[in-house]
């Protein structure tokens, strides 16, 4: 059930550059941590916006990759554990893969399932994350 109401969509949201249908997948109230610290307005919803407006200005395409190395669910709860991998191939055909490690709560909120707290880091151990550690497993398919 959360595969398809959330990261399928996640996913699609992404590579379509479609900030809305992103930010939809989160709650109203959502903390949000990242390597530049921590929100707690939601400010990062408007950085998605604006992060796919010039990526679609930019001629930008973007494949999202992830995988799960934990997953904790009850019936209102889910905890996620899991790797990305964010290639963007620019209007020269250059990619740029960039790679860090995510841990997720869902909670179930009017019967569906949202995001309310996203973390993420690019680095585990003062060691960057890298290809190396992104196909230690198969990335998940829709």
């Amino acid at each position: 059930e959360i595969n398809q109401s959330v990261w399928k969509p996640f996913q699609k949201a992404f590579e379509t550059l479609d900030g809305e249908a992103l930010n939809a997948i989160y709650a109203e109230e959502v903390l949000r941590v990242t390597p530049k610290g921590i929100d707690t307005d939601n400010n990062f919803k408007a950085g998605n916006l604006k992060r796919f407006k010039q990526n679609k200005l930019d001629g930008d395409s973007i494949a999202l990759d992830f995988w799960f190395d934990n997953r904790h669910t009850n019936a209102t709860t889910s905890y996620e554990v899991g790797f990305y991998r964010i290639s963007t191939k620019d209007r020269e055909g250059i990619t740029t893969n960039n790679y860090g490690q995510f841990h997720i709560v869902l909670k179930k909120i009017d019967g569906k399932w949202r995001i309310t707290q996203d973390w993420d880091t690019n680095v585990i151990n003062g060691n960057p994350i890298d290809e190396t550690d992104f196909v230690s497993k198969t990335p998940i398919k829709f």
